[in-house]
């Protein structure tokens, strides 16, 4: 039966499934979940209705899951892993002149992903749900933030520090709430908006970095592959 909040916030299935055709019925859960919370939201949202939706037994939802928090848990997870797969598979495949255009890039994975994956718009990585379902410690936008930071790091061999934590969290705090502001004001993202969202980033990584590596001129210089990054301004 389910319950009113998941046993484990680390693990929001209660086994894992061990055959594909399980794994298949989970999925379909999970996107059940998904449409439905574009449709009604999270409060009109029940373990039953996303049964019907996936057209799967209601105690096959309660084999993996034990209530609607959980499912959307694993929804924001499953959103998250493929929102940092897409950006990986543009770091892989584009070339960019530094790291600027790479936010620009992340930005726009996150506007198409909020435009046509469904069920992402309404959960914003989980903030509409709850501040921590993707870590019982930090809240999502700090994990999403240090998922980011691997990603720029490997790609642009920034010198890692507890400062450049900060203010990539920063960043994506104030970003995402330009965004927000963006998708509330037009429903496929108010084109300005989003346009302010990448240079507020831009503009306050640039100054950020510029103080972290003069506080350390010994430190090992970010390799931006254009002469005109802005770190050597």
């Amino acid at each position: 039966m389910p319950t009113d909040h998941c046993d484990d916030e680390q693990a929001p299935l209660r086994r894992r499934p061990s055959q594909r055709r399980s794994a298949r019925r989970v999925e379909r859960m999970l996107d059940a979940c998904a449409e439905l919370l574009d449709e009604i939201g999270y409060e009109s949202l029940s373990t039953t209705r996303i049964a019907e939706r996936a057209d799967v037994a209601i105690g096959s939802v309660y084999q993996f899951f034990p209530d609607k928090r959980a499912i959307t848990l694993a929804l924001t997870r499953r959103n998250v892993e493929l929102f940092i797969a897409r950006v990986g598979r543009r770091f892989m495949t584009e070339d960019y002149t530094g790291w600027w255009h790479a936010v620009d890039a992340i930005i726009d994975e996150y506007v198409d992903m909020h435009r046509t994956v469904p069920g992402f718009r309404s959960l914003r990585f989980g903030d509409a749900v709850d501040l921590n379902l993707l870590d019982s410690v930090s809240e999502n936008n700090t994990v999403i933030a240090g998922r980011l930071r691997g990603l720029i790091l490997e790609e642009f061999g920034m010198a890692d520090s507890e400062e450049l934590d900060l203010s990539l969290t920063v960043a994506v705090e104030a970003g995402g709430a330009v965004l927000a502001l963006a998708f509330r004001r037009d429903a496929m993202g108010w084109p300005p908006l989003v346009e302010e969202a990448k240079r507020l980033i831009r503009e306050y990584l640039s100054s950020q970095l510029r103080a972290q590596r003069a506080a350390r001129p010994d430190g090992p210089e970010p390799s931006g592959r254009g002469r005109d990054h802005p770190l050597r301004a």
